[in-house]
């Protein structure tokens, strides 16, 4: 069976479509430059902030996703991953405008999760605002019975703080700071793992870190992506 080309819709932010395209290449079991995936990657850091968005506050991005999504199946990719959660409220949307397939990266988290930690009950979620609001972790979580756990408002300002930190590349230790107080709340709200659901948070959240586990969908994204093109 052809090996299928990766396309990426990437942009959102440059650093997190990175560690998604060498998340795939890790994945990837390869002996020489042959071994590894064709991979398509539009890199448009043009697309407007999605939580703006979302909040009423911004540019609508569907157009600029669209557009991008046309432009990688047009490159011949034979299927799409999206380096953005917050995008991903828009999916179906922009599943509208192409005939290739596009993973759906909250879903296979979810499922991910399930198997990994079958007696899950709680997740703690570190997301953009727009990914809070949007409710898109809690509606695939649910069909596993996991219920999803939310810092309280001026948490989640200081997450959202902290992931346009590391958008301008800053990944210093105060930051990081910022980041486990937040997560150490979750925990003690009875969180028993972390979901790293904005792509910037696993540059600067590692498994390891905290006492529970962390989830990274960009990971879980990689390895399916992987799998499937194989």
């Amino acid at each position: 069976m052809p090996e299928k080309i990766i396309g990426i819709l990437g942009g959102m932010g440059p650093e997190a479509t990175i560690d998604l395209f060498y998340k795939i290449i890790k994945f990837t079991p390869a002996e020489k430059d042959q071994d590894h995936l064709r991979i398509i990657i539009d890199n448009n850091p043009k697309i407007p902030d999605r939580t703006a968005a979302i909040l009423g506050k911004g540019e609508d991005p569907l157009p600029a996703l669209r557009e991008s999504a046309r432009n990688l199946e047009k490159a011949g990719a034979d299927f799409i991953v999206i380096s953005c959660n917050t995008a991903h409220y828009f999916l179906s949307s922009i599943q509208k405008s192409v005939k290739i397939p596009i993973l759906n990266m909250i879903e296979e988290a979810a499922s991910e999760t399930q198997q990994r930690i079958p007696q899950i009950k709680k997740v703690g979620l570190l997301a953009s605002i727009g990914t809070y609001k949007t409710e898109i972790y809690p509606q695939q979580f649910k069909k596993f019975n996991i219920e999803v756990i939310y810092p309280d408002k001026k948490d989640k300002e200081e997450a959202m703080k902290a992931i346009y930190a590391v958008k301008a590349g800053d990944l210093s230790n105060e930051v990081k700071g910022n980041i486990l107080k937040i997560v150490q709340k979750l925990i003690d709200k009875g969180a028993e793992a972390i979901i790293a659901g904005c792509t910037e948070i696993p540059l600067i959240l590692k498994e390891g870190d905290v006492s529970v586990p962390i989830i990274d969908p960009t990971q879980i994204l990689a390895r399916i992506a992987v799998q499937k093109a194989r």
